[in-house]
């Protein structure tokens, strides 16, 4: 039924849990597996009057790194399990919409990602990357906690 299949990845402990329930989804499916990493910009503009200034491009190659790390993880994950795998890391303030565009993209036809659960303040402060793919897809979504 299910023959690709969108896993956002942060490398959280919770990504790490949906990732384990991701593969043996795909193994049962003989499914192929996409795994993406959404990197966020660099939130500040830099301050030309003292003060520290943090370097953007810095900033961005180490976040790049860990991307590529957490992808890299699945990637091991899948290959021990058989799984067809595919890596994407993209660079955006609006993460959901790099998921919803990358399911398109590859012909996803699930995305099975993690939840923090926020709840109260937080949630409303922070948002739900989740929430906003659940608002604007039409694929069937997993949501894994």
């Amino acid at each position: 039924m299910f023959k690709k299949i969108l896993l956002p990845t942060d490398g959280s402990a919770l990504s790490d849990k949906a990732t384990a329930t991701a593969i043996q989804f795909a193994q049962l499916n003989q499914a192929q597996l996409v795994a993406i990493s959404v990197i966020h910009p660099f939130p500040f503009s830099p301050m030309a009057d003292g003060g520290a200034v943090l370097d953007a491009k810095t900033f961005e190659r180490e976040m790049e790194q860990e991307a590529r790390r957490n992808i890299a993880k699945v990637a091991a994950a899948a290959e021990a399990a058989g799984i067809a795998f595919e890596g994407v890391v993209t660079l955006s303030f609006s993460p959901y919409e790099e998921i919803v565009e990358a399911a398109k993209q590859h012909g996803c036809d699930i995305i099975m990602m993690a939840s923090h659960g926020r709840k109260g303040l937080n949630r409303l402060f922070l948002g739900s990357e989740t929430q906003k793919v659940l608002a604007h897809t039409t694929l069937p979504v997993m949501v894994l906690r």
